[in-house]
């Protein structure tokens, strides 16, 4: 008998449809310098026919990264993108109907999957400042609440919890025995971590991606860390070789040439300054203190600004509506100096 799961039936997901080769694209929190040339050259070198042909083999990635991470391969799951391990954690540790409690707004893929498993997300809403007061999460952290995700940084907000914070919210997790999950896809824009938990507790994840700082996003390769029992678990969703050899390959080699990441950071927070700079010399309020993304405040409609970006200017960027005392504002994506004076240049001229 044919059949359709209804969640999956009823769920509403928007693709994104766009092509972005030839445009500035700002609008999905990617590198838009990517890696130095010179550098992918080299890492090419080295690929053979075989190499393309053969499935790709992880436990020497693995050991690599659990050395980079100061810990073991019992403690990590490589993943095709960190939203895979963000669907597995909900698929291991919640049931259906099962309570899942997150701030909002945030990574959609959240809701995405709580909507697409049955389970019931509940939202912990930001204040009109955006500020995310860590009573109101606590204060939804119920007896029957099985999981808790969080955001160090917060996609799109930007914000970040303090050790107190999260001690406080960790301590109330223990007791109500319920499964934290951190996801930390901007770590490295802001190097303040909870690694450690997720590495020496447990019932704490922390899933990383190496598509934002690493820029690596066309490769998609990501990791789930938690205690070695948690992670086994997390495993047994992963379907057979299902991260890619030449992600892989590029995150080794970046990881092994230290300079090549301090590189990115060093032109991240060049181009980060200098769009805070001028920003506020032009008088323009913003927001996004962590992460390579920031919310502006327009001094005309934001939603046309989008439009004429993308049409007259070549360059993709998004809005937000009801961004608390900023109503609807821009979403722009960080990048190096070079990118961030395109796109200044083009905001003051069509703003106004």
């Amino acid at each position: 008998m044919y059949y359709l799961n209804p969640r999956i039936e009823n769920l509403y997901r928007i693709f994104d449809q766009n092509e972005r080769k030839d445009f500035l694209r700002l609008d999905l929190n990617e590198n838009p310098g990517g890696l130095p040339q010179d550098f992918i050259n080299d890492v090419l070198k080295d690929i053979t026919p075989q190499f393309v042909a053969q499935y790709p083999e992880t436990l020497h990635f693995a050991e690599v990264l659990a050395k980079f991470l100061k810990t073991d391969i019992a403690h990590l799951c490589l993943v095709n993108g960190s939203a895979e391990g963000i669907r597995y954690v909900i698929q291991a540790f919640t049931s259906e109907n099962g309570r899942i409690v997150g701030v909002v707004p945030s990574y959609f893929m959240f809701q995405v999957y709580s909507e697409m498993y049955g389970r019931d997300f509940v939202k912990v809403p930001y204040n009109d400042d955006l500020t995310m007061s860590v009573d109101n999460i606590i204060n939804e952290l119920t007896d029957d609440t099985q999981l808790l995700i969080l955001l160090n940084p917060n996609n799109p907000m930007g914000n970040v919890y303090s050790d107190d914070e999260f001690k406080a919210l960790l301590q109330v997790a223990k007791q109500k025995q319920i499964t934290v999950l951190i996801d930390e896809a901007y770590h490295y824009f802001y190097p303040k971590t909870f690694i450690e938990y997720a590495l020496n507790e447990e019932h704490v994840f922390v899933t990383r991606t190496f598509s934002k700082l690493f820029s690596m996003a066309g490769c998609r390769l990501g990791y789930v860390v938690g205690w070695p029992e948690g992670i086994r678990m997390v495993q047994k969703f992963c379907t057979p070789h299902n991260t890619n050899a030449f992600a892989m390959k590029f995150a080794e080699a970046v990881i092994e040439n230290p300079e090549v990441l301090q590189s990115l950071i060093d032109k991240f927070n060049e181009g980060r300054k200098y769009l805070t700079d001028t920003l506020d010399a032009n008088g323009y309020e913003h927001k996004g203190d962590a992460g390579n993304f920031i919310f502006i405040k327009t001094k005309t409609d934001a939603q046309k600004i989008v439009e004429r970006m993308k049409s007259e200017k070549k360059i993709l960027i998004k809005s937000y509506p009801n961004v608390g005392n900023f109503g609807t504002c821009l979403r722009v994506s960080i990048g190096e100096k070079i990118y961030m004076q395109q796109f200044c240049n083009a905001l003051f001229e069509l703003d106004k």
